[in-house]
């Protein structure tokens, strides 16, 4: 890279949720290896692992005493490491706050949706600030045209993007996702077919950007479609992938239905178009989930696409009212026909079309712009 951002990097969240301490326990998720462990260690002033106020439910020499509930005296902020893991944690967690040291609380770090895997026990509601930690972004590393290339080449997850070796990135790549669909499925899901899991996840990176068929997507694995739907269910909860849902504006014939994909690892997608489509998606989503965790907005990223086919790729709401529409062209294009004829129908007040060139103009209401540009823009973490 011919770029430098330090390896010791402050993420994004760490003010908010340094802030949030002082008052409730903050549950962080987000995908393996995304960097949730080190920021946690961050909070709590440790340098690493072994510093007594991380524990990890993968450790099995810690587990003992975490169910007895035996926390580290006098460490004012506690890490708990895919505590989701064990069938009461919530329960667990919920005792553990309210008989802490006065002072005390507790950082919960987990990779999958922590909302979703409940399994039982009493209520948390009112106790915590949950926290949703994205990859890299373009702002996080700097906004040059330098990072947007490695990005697009090495994804955001922190060690391949750092190491910079196409070597590494691609043996990361596979043990990361070994590790999610052997250990973390196994651990979370009573799934016994793992192999097709495996092919399932396999079969994802060629459907990035296009209208996401299960029916196809059933067949290939010879199963139900209410059990591929399920799958893809567990592999939205385990941060590997997500799905948007179309934006049906009233004088337009949206379609209902149909819904995106795109991963969490962008880098994983062959085709460039879609991996800039998927990094693009990534970003929006991280704005969405900032804007959410952080100032309480009910945000919500969708697309354009009507019953002829045109489509217009992103549409950022907030509190369920448009604020910005994002078309995403590799090369510095005219303004696409689809996103004129959704202009001038939606009431969508704000139009962006993204490329990875240098220009940068107004055309008919319509800003193109490069890339980096639009993040620093809106306002991407």
């Amino acid at each position: 890279m011919n770029f430098t951002v330090s390896r010791i990097l402050t993420r994004y969240l760490f003010d908010p949720i340094d802030a949030d301490l002082s008052e409730k326990m903050v549950f962080v998720s987000g995908p393996r290896q995304v960097g949730k462990t080190t920021l946690a260690l961050q909070l709590a002033g440790a340098t690493d692992l072994r510093h007594p106020a991380y524990l990890s439910w993968d450790d099995v020499r810690a587990r003992p005493g975490i169910r007895r509930g035996e926390m580290p005296a006098g460490q004012p902020r506690v890490i708990l490491d895919e505590i989701h893991k064990y069938a009461r944690w919530r329960g667990l967690v919920k005792g553990l706050w309210d008989t802490r040291e006065p002072g005390q609380s507790f950082l919960v770090t987990g990779s999958a949706r922590l909302d979703v895997y409940r399994r039982g026990g009493d209520s948390l509601h009112g106790r915590y600030h949950p926290y949703r930690l994205h990859p890299l972004s373009v702002t996080e590393v700097g906004g040059h045209p330098a990072a947007v290339e490695a990005l697009l080449r090495f994804g955001g997850f922190p060690e391949p993007f750092f190491r910079g070796s196409d070597r590494h990135w691609r043996r990361w790549q596979r043990e990361r996702l070994d590790r999610v669909v052997r250990d973390d499925v196994r651990d979370l899901e009573r799934v016994r077919e793992i192999s097709l899991i495996e092919l399932l996840v396999d079969a994802l990176p060629s459907r990035v950007g296009s209208p996401l068929s299960v029916k196809s997507l059933r067949e290939d694995l010879e199963v139900a479609h209410d059990t591929a739907e399920r799958w893809l269910g567990i592999l939205e909860n385990l941060y590997v992938c997500f799905r948007i849902a179309p934006f049906g504006a009233p004088r337009i014939r949206a379609v209902k239905k149909e819904r995106k994909l795109y991963l969490w690892d962008w880098s994983a997608v062959p085709e460039p178009g879609a991996r800039f489509e998927n990094l693009v998606a990534s970003h929006l989503l991280k704005l969405c989930h900032f804007r959410e965790d952080t100032e309480g907005h009910r945000m919500e990223l969708r697309f354009l696409r009507d019953t002829d086919a045109r489509e217009v790729d992103f549409v950022v709401l907030e509190n369920r009212k448009p604020l910005f529409a994002v078309e995403v062209k590799t090369g510095e294009r005219a303004v696409g026909p689809a996103v004129r004829y959704f202009k001038q129908r939606t009431g969508i007040p704000h139009w962006y079309q993204v490329h990875l060139g240098e220009k940068d103009a107004s055309v008919d209401g319509v800003r193109i712009l490069p890339f980096a540009t639009l993040c620093r823009e809106i306002g991407v973490p």
